[in-house]
């Protein structure tokens, strides 16, 4: 059961901020907890997942899903291919080492050219495996979206916590935030060269390219171009272009993703400092005053800079406000126990 304090504030700030003897920010104590970004780092209680910890268990058994789902969509289309060899024409070299290579050349976008269908039963199975595989493409991609939106979730948090406590060692841990996608680009980007040295070394080794032609055969590669002058050949090849390609554009697209992060938290960095620098005006404390009793509580004041950041609109706060109404059947601006009982049987 809440305390009678926690009973006097507002809906926002009931809905939001923990219970805690903390009723107004200018009451706070010595060491300035704070409520908000405590619940959002630590969840709501020690036995209860936060959504947070909940949607990341989530995501995690998403993309284990969507690994295995890839492992089979490899395989079944490996054997697939295997048994339409006969349908298939080109360079060709061990049937099993070349099924698995055109699934991948065709998973990976690249398209060489070097093995193609040629039957009506082959081309259409094409058609389907591709389509297939760039879902599989775009799911994993919206699944390393959300886990991008989550990390920039996490940093606006820091962020706020760093700006109102400024004896906490917040300014240290969202620089080492920044410092650490820096990082990862860096050895994301030295792995990148790797490959290209690798692939430029077994091109013109194994495949007897001349050095420009293999580093351009990489280039190319890498970036799915795949224009189809220049490619595997060889058996040897061809069983190194299995692991090579994906490792190689899967690195190329995570580091692409980082440059995108690092970019977006310097912009998000540079919004939430000019946005907690600037002073409230009288204007700000009339539109922050969700109540309307002339004051504003910190939850209120959260949802101000919030706006302000554009993280979220009165859209996004309208829903919310309706599901506080349903729950607060006694109307007191309050939830209880009794209305968690009376909207259960409700």
């Amino acid at each position: 059961m809440a305390s009678d304090d926690a009973k006097g504030k507002g809906p926002l700030q009931a809905s939001l901020v923990n219970p805690t003897p903390q009723t107004s920010m200018t009451d706070a104590p010595t060491h300035r907890s704070d409520p908000v970004t405590d619940s959002v780092s630590r969840g709501t209680s020690n036995t209860d997942p936060s959504p947070s910890t909940f949607h990341f268990r989530k995501s995690h058994h998403t993309l284990m899903l969507v690994t295995v789902v890839f492992a089979i969509y490899l395989v079944l289309g490996t054997v697939c291919f295997y048994l339409l060899e006969p349908q298939m024409k080109g360079h060709k070299t061990n049937a099993l080492v070349d099924a698995l290579y055109f699934c991948i050349v065709t998973m990976a976008t690249v398209g060489y050219g070097d093995i193609l269908p040629n039957t009506v039963l082959s081309k259409i199975f094409v058609c389907f495996f591709a389509f297939t595989g760039m879902a599989l493409v775009a799911l994993g991609l919206s699944k390393a979206s959300d886990s991008f939106m989550k990390k920039q979730g996490d940093m606006l948090v820091n962020a706020l916590h760093t700006d109102q406590n400024a004896r906490a060692p917040g300014i240290k841990k969202y620089e080492k935030l920044y410092k650490g996608v820096e990082c990862k680009c860096l050895l994301v980007f030295i792995f990148i060269l790797m490959l290209m040295i690798s692939g430029t070394t077994v091109l013109a080794t194994v495949e007897k390219l001349d050095l420009i032609d293999a580093f351009y055969c990489a280039c190319v590669t890498i970036t799915t171009l795949g224009y189809g002058d220049k490619s595997f050949k060889t058996k040897g090849g061809r069983i190194f272009a299995v692991f090579w390609i994906l490792a190689s554009t899967i690195s190329l697209a995570q580091f692409l993703a980082y440059i995108t992060e690092l970019f977006a938290q310097k912009a998000q960095r540079k919004l939430v400092k000019q946005v907690l620098g600037r002073r409230l005006t009288r204007v700000d404390l009339e539109e922050a005053d969700l109540d309307k009793n002339n004051s504003i509580d910190l939850a209120e004041f959260i949802i101000l800079k919030l706006k302000e950041m554009e993280k979220i609109s009165e859209d996004d706060i309208a829903p919310i406000k309706e599901e506080f109404r349903n729950y607060a059947l006694d109307k007191s601006n309050t939830i209880t126990t009794s209305d968690l009982l009376q909207s259960t049987q409700a």
